[in-house]
Formats: C-alpha cells, sequence, structure tokens
C-alpha cells in the first residue's frame, strides 16, 4: 500500500465505491482570541465568585457584577474598543478583610448666585445646580442624592452624620483599587463650561483608605485551560502582579511548553514620574504591561480594560501591526500641566512603563505599549521581550506551527533520513518535515509575520531524537517581523 488510508481496510472485497476523508492539508482555520476581564462584583451581582462566566455585553454585565461595580465598569470600558470580539469575567467578591475606600466633599460657604457644580467621580460627571437660597447642609442633601441617583457610579454617597455639610463617599467595592476613583470638580474648565458658582466653596477629601485586595489563586485556577490572549487586569499591588505573573509564566505558567496556552494581561498606574519608575524597574514580566499616568479623573482599572479592547481588535486582525495610535475612547487624558513631556516618557520606557500620547482634541491614543521585562536571569538589560507586539506575533505563530504540525503528521511513520519507500506512503523523515517547515516558514513570510526566509533554510535543524527514535527535535531560528517605530530624519537644506 502507497496510498495512506488510515480507515479503509485492505481486506475490503464488497464492491464498488468508498471514500476516507483526509483534512491534513485542508487546515487553514484559526482559533478564538478571547478576552478576559478580571475584576470585582457587588452584592447585587449575579455573578458566583471565582467562575469564569461569557459575556453578552456591556448591559448584561451592570447584572452580573452589579451596578456600578468594577467588573461592570471595566466591561463597560472594554466594549469601546472591542464591541464585537469573544469576552469572559471572572467575577471577584471583595476580599473577607478588605476595607473600602472613603473620600469626601465638604461645603463650607453657600453660592451667592445661581450655577452648576461640577463634580467628576471616577470620569463621570455628576451635575448639581445651586442657587443662592441654598444652605450649605441642603446643598450636601441634593449632592448625596445625585450621586445616588446614578447606580452605575462606583461609589455611594451619604450626608455626614455629624457635619451636615459634608457628604462622604464611599467605594461600592472594598479594596486597594477604590483609592484609584478620582473626585475633582470642574475638569474641562471654563472652555468647557464648567465654573464654580459665584461664593460656593468645597473642600474635597481624596479617595484612600482602601485595603487588601481580592486573592487570585481560587479564580484564575478556575480558567483552567481555556484559552484568554487579551486579559484585563485591574490591580498594581505587588501580590496581584505576582499571582498574574506566575499564572502567565513561560516556564510554568500558561507560556511553557507544557500548557501552550498563551496571554498577555493589560493593566494602568497612577502616578508621578519618580513613582512610576520606582515602580515600574520593580517589575519583569515579559507577560504584563502597564499603562503609567498622572492625574487623569478615569482609575487605573477602566484604563486596564480599555488598552485590553483596543489592542484584542489589532491583534485578531493582525497580531504584528503596531499598535501605536490606537485610540483609547474610555478614558480622559490627564490636565494639559499634568502629561509626561516627550524626555518622560522616554524614562518611562526605558523603567519599564508604556506611554501615551493626548491630541489637541484630547484624544488618547497608545504611543508605545511595552512588557515590564528588562532584566534577564543575571539581572543584565534584556530587550527580547520589550515590545508586546514580540509576544503577541510569537503567539500567532506558535499556534500557526502547532496546526500546521497536528494537521500534516498526525498520524504518520517516521524514518530516517535515506530510507526508500513508495511515494505517497503515510511516512516522513526529519528531511521530510524539514521542508514543510520551510513552506509554511515561507507562507508566513508572505503574510508578514516573519522574515529572511533563505537565512532561515540554512539554519533550520530537524533532526531524529538520538535516544528516542520516535521524536523528532527541531531548531527553528525564526525571524520576526519588526514593527517601524522611529523614523529619523536628517534635513540637510540648501538656501541655493
Amino acid at each position: 500500500m502507497t496510498i495512506p488510508f488510515k480507515n479503509v481496510p485492505q481486506n475490503l472485497r464488497v464492491p464498488l465505491f468508498y471514500a476516507e476523508l483526509d483534512n491534513s492539508r485542508a487546515n487553514t482555520g484559526a482559533g478564538t482570541q478571547r478576552a478576559l476581564i478580571i475584576g470585582q462584583v457587588t452584592s447585587g451581582g449575579t455573578a458566583v465568585a471565582n467562575t469564569p462566566q461569557i459575556s453578552q455585553g456591556a448591559t448584561e454585565a451592570k447584572a452580573v457584577g452589579g451596578q456600578g461595580s468594577m467588573l461592570a465598569l471595566m466591561t463597560a470600558a472594554y466594549r469601546v474598543g472591542d464591541p464585537f470580539g469573544e469576552v469572559w469575567y471572572l467575577p471577584l467578591a471583595d476580599g473577607g478583610s478588605s476595607v473600602a475606600a472613603t473620600g469626601a466633599l465638604a461645603f463650607t460657604a453657600p453660592a451667592t448666585a445661581t450655577g452648576v457644580l461640577s463634580l467628576y467621580i471616577a470620569g463621570t460627571l455628576v451635575s448639581l445646580i445651586v442657587t443662592a437660597s441654598q444652605t450649605i447642609a441642603q446643598l450636601a442633601t441634593a449632592l448625596a442624592a445625585a450621586i445616588n441617583a446614578n447606580a452605575d457610579l462606583p461609589v455611594t454617597a451619604a450626608v455626614d452624620g455629624t457635619v451636615a455639610s459634608k457628604v462622604n463617599i464611599t467605594a461600592k467595592n472594598k479594596g486597594l483599587a477604590g483609592n484609584d476613583i478620582d473626585l475633582r470638580l470642574n475638569y474641562r474648565g471654563a472652555p468647557g463650561g464648567e465654573v464654580m458658582p459665584a461664593g460656593l466653596t468645597t473642600t474635597i477629601t481624596a479617595m484612600a483608605g482602601g485595603l487588601v485586595n481580592p486573592d487570585l489563586t481560587a479564580g484564575l485556577a478556575n480558567l483552567l485551560d481555556k484559552e484568554f490572549d487579551f486579559i484585563a487586569f485591574p490591580y498594581t499591588d505587588t501580590a496581584s502582579l505576582d499571582a498574574m505573573k506566575s499564572f502567565l509564566s513561560s516556564t510554568t505558567g500558561r507560556w511553557s511548553w507544557s500548557k501552550q496556552l498563551y496571554g498577555g494581561a493589560y493593566g494602568a498606574s497612577r502616578g508621578t514620574l519618580g513613582t512610576l519608575t520606582t515602580f515600574g524597574t520593580a517589575r519583569n514580566d515579559e507577560h504584563m504591561s502597564i499603562m503609567g499616568f498622572n492625574d487623569s479623573p478615569t482609575p487605573n482599572w477602566i484604563w486596564a480594560a480599555n488598552i485590553a479592547g483596543a489592542v484584542a481588535v489589532s491583534a485578531r486582525a493582525d497580531a504584528a501591526l503596531p499598535l501605536q495610535t490606537l485610540v483609547l475612547a474610555a478614558v480622559l487624558p490627564p490636565p494639559l500641566q499634568s502629561r509626561f513631556a516627550l524626555t518622560d516618557r522616554n524614562v518611562l520606557l526605558w523603567d519599564g512603563i508604556s506611554t501615551f500620547t493626548v491630541a489637541a482634541d484630547g484624544t488618547v491614543a497608545i504611543e508605545n505599549l511595552i512588557t515590564t521585562y528588562q532584566l534577564n536571569s543575571f539581572g543584565q538589560p534584556d530587550n527580547s521581550y520589550l515590545q508586546v507586539e514580540t509576544l503577541l506575533t510569537l503567539q500567532f505563530v506558535l499556534r500557526e506551527l502547532k496546526t500546521d504540525i497536528t494537521s500534516k503528521f498526525s498520524r504518520v511513520k517516521l524514518a530516517a533520513n535515506g530510507t526508500r519507500f513508495a511515494p505517497g506512503s503515510a511516512i516522513v523523515t526529519p528531511n521530510t518535515i524539514k521542508a514543510s517547515q520551510i513552506a509554511k516558514y515561507q507562507d508566513l513570510e508572505y503574510r508578514g509575520y516573519v522574515q529572511k526566509s533563505d537565512e532561515f533554510a540554512k539554519a533550520l535543524i530537524v533532526e531524529q531524537n538520538a535516544t528516542n527514535p520516535s521524536r523528532v527535535d527541531i531548531l527553528y531560528p525564526g525571524v520576526l517581523i519588526n514593527q517601524l517605530r522611529i523614523l529619523a530624519l536628517l534635513f540637510q537644506f540648501r538656501n541655493s
């Protein structure tokens, strides 16, 4: 027999026609690239803590996580960037020892004329019409009612039991993440029609005091072997980041040889240049990307979700395409005076922190999305995993190779190079596999994921294992495609 039938028997005598299907050369399929939103839920949500479930949209997320929950708000921000892709939740309950962050707004003098108080809570505007006839206690009561009227806010409000002119604001979810809920007045300023009513004075106490994020161990374990390529990660404390680092690890986690599930996590951190450089240099994880920002009204976990959504749309279309200039439409930019200058952003990019730009109209866009990986195992500088696109391209190519090899060689016999066998037999040699890998590499090159196929063909090694004759070992010297990031021009002009 030379035709490699796998099912039609050789001892068949009953006439006439029999057909067996062989799809080993027909597979051009691609898997679904899922996203995962990790976020806390409230007691009003229907989610079962630590149990992943598929998302059916931002509106449904309010029921699953509870209105104003971290999960619901992150889902809304994610869907701004990715309205179409498959998304799952990993709902987390507040930790048993967690404490909710609190803040306050106190009225210290009443208005002398009618106007509008423009209070931003986590980047969402709460407008309150004030008049000269209202006392500061009445203003506090009205503001608390206005805040509570918007159930999608991540906070609740109540007039202070001792100081009637003070509104206490409490995060709906307990933990450290609540400390990043920003409170500010008149974010858009006079050009945006937001000015303090005449005579009215207030004092804002920033959100603080949130303690202890949920433990991630059970939730991450419950993800089992389902693939999640884009993970919106809300936490920046060391314990949580270390848990995600272990989860995605190249040696024991999802990027390991034994799991091959892959994926990357996207987060954000608020701070000054000094704070962010200190934070960034303390991390070293090729599968985590952290966007640095200062003074944005938007919480860091909303940034994380919006970034993950933008990356997901781009990477599904082309894993190697640069992520620079992708718009982050769900976040508000820092005021002009709080934005990082070019030199500051360059410093951040050397310290493991990603950067963004702000257009004249206030549009926020990714400038350079990098991982926090900076040092090799000897503590020496290492830029091999610097760019997020490198990991996205590696993930794509490895899956393409796995699909190609498992389709073509799932049931074949292995012979040494030089063995004579009939054409069409279900037999391969290392050289057969080598030729197939060269052809696949040329296909990947043509599609724009790798380059230098001539050099690849010369350096590729495919050999039968010396101690296991049923195993083939491959040294795969792939050269990934690059991204155009910098174009430097020397304008050597002439006057005549």
